[in-house]
């Protein structure tokens, strides 16, 4: 039997992109654990045909996947960048200060609160991670350690701390109750205060061919006309968007409650929806074609590696991310093929990529073993990563990415 759309409910009959088995895309191992079974699980996204969502059943709680998680934000100078220019945006556009209540769900380890306390913005984080959330305590961010949902939203109304300024950066995807999840921000939401909601772009995904970025941890993949029927069934309203580079390519949209006029809809919404339209993402039938570039790129980069191996090349990558997890094992690549992976984050180092087992190593392992191709795998942060790591064309090496296709950089 199929499984139900997290969101209307209606059968999941259509496949738009499988991926085979994966565990878990952060399930990062420590070497104790390196030569233990694994559990895999299907890596299937589906698409409703009836609301558009392109969406994964759930095999783990987000308890298990998120109460002690591996990414921190603040590991990024690209994403702290853009998270200090939204505050400087929304201190702007809302007019807030210090009378004023920020609220972030997932705030991860104060990457983005940080910049609302040092302005004098009352700031309150909600990140289910403690280990993630004691960071942002650190910085100042006052944080409380739970899962958001309708009930924390009640909450938080009860007791009068409704958000004027509600953000939400990336985690729409990571909710699988998701119309619990909706009906909070409902909730949390002052009456006249604004939700603005960051998520990857699904037809920027499309576009792009971004398999990479279908992982267990992401639950839902959003087209601005599915957020929207997300947002209209639970009694909110998209009143403007951005288009942001982001993760590929992003939305940031604005919400407000469905009967708050303070803000007329922009003329971006109808673009990005006409986009969509004429990309016929509100057509079941234009989903099926995605399958088939996933197995061209996965077939590319395994000819890529193959012909390096058979010239005597080293291959190093850089970032355990969780889309390179994705793309590693859909391909079945493995640590004769990649000696290691740096990464920044002491976080990760130390431990090996789940399913292909390639040890995650400090920078400093490039210097001394001076390989000949860097794959980049958070192929999003290719400039920053490059700029960075610039002393690799001492020697000769070369950067590597390999979505949408294996591409040297000269």
């Amino acid at each position: 039997m199929s499984a139900a759309c997290r969101s209307c409910g209606a059968e999941l009959r259509h496949s738009f992109c499988d991926l085979g088995l994966s565990p878990l895309s952060n399930a990062y191992l420590a070497a104790e654990q390196s030569d233990d079974e694994e559990h895999l699980y299907p890596l299937h996204a589906r698409v409703c045909g009836r609301c558009m969502l392109v969406q994964l059943e759930q095999f783990e709680t987000p308890q298990q996947i998120f109460s002690d998680y591996a990414y921190f934000s603040s590991y990024s100078d690209t994403w702290l960048r853009h998270a200090e220019r939204y505050v400087e945006m929304a201190c702007a556009r809302f007019g807030l200060g210090k009378s004023s209540r920020v609220i972030e769900i997932a705030s991860n380890d104060g990457y983005l609160l940080q910049y609302f306390v040092r302005r004098g913005v009352p700031a309150l984080g909600i990140e289910p991670a403690a280990n993630v959330a004691r960071a942002a305590e650190a910085r100042g961010v006052q944080t409380l350690v739970e899962f958001f949902g309708e009930a924390c939203a009640r909450r938080l109304a009860e007791g009068g701390r409704q958000a004027d300024l509600l953000v939400v950066n990336n985690v729409l995807a990571h909710v699988p109750a998701l119309n619990d999840f909706v009906t909070g921000l409902r909730l949390a939401l002052a009456p006249r205060g604004t939700l603005t909601c960051e998520f990857p772009h699904l037809l920027r995904l499309i576009q792009g061919g971004q398999f990479d970025t279908i992982y267990h941890e992401h639950f839902s993949y959003f087209s601005l006309l599915a957020a929207q029927r997300v947002f209209a069934t639970h009694g909110l309203r998209v009143f403007d968007v951005e288009e942001l580079p982001t993760h590929g390519g992003s939305l940031r949209v604005y919400v407000g409650h469905a009967g708050e006029k303070t803000h007329g809809v922009s003329p971006a919404v109808d673009k990005v929806l006409a986009a969509e339209r004429a990309a016929r993402l509100d057509a079941i039938e234009s989903y099926a074609a995605f399958q088939g570039r996933a197995e061209a790129a996965k077939r590319a980069f395994a000819q890529f590696l193959d012909e390096a191996g058979r010239a005597g090349k080293r291959i190093a990558a850089y970032g355990a991310a969780a889309k390179g997890n994705t793309l590693l094992n859909y391909c079945g690549i493995r640590s004769d093929l990649i000696d290691f992976v740096v990464d920044a984050s002491p976080h990760k180092q130390g431990k090996f990529l789940p399913g292909s087992h390639i040890p995650v190593v400090a920078e400093s392992r490039l210097r001394e073993t001076r390989p000949d191709f860097i794959l980049i795998l958070p192929w999003n942060l290719r400039e920053e990563i490059v700029g960075q790591m610039a002393h690799v064309r001492t020697w000769g090496g070369q950067f590597v990415v390999p979505i949408p296709r294996v591409e040297v950089l000269p």
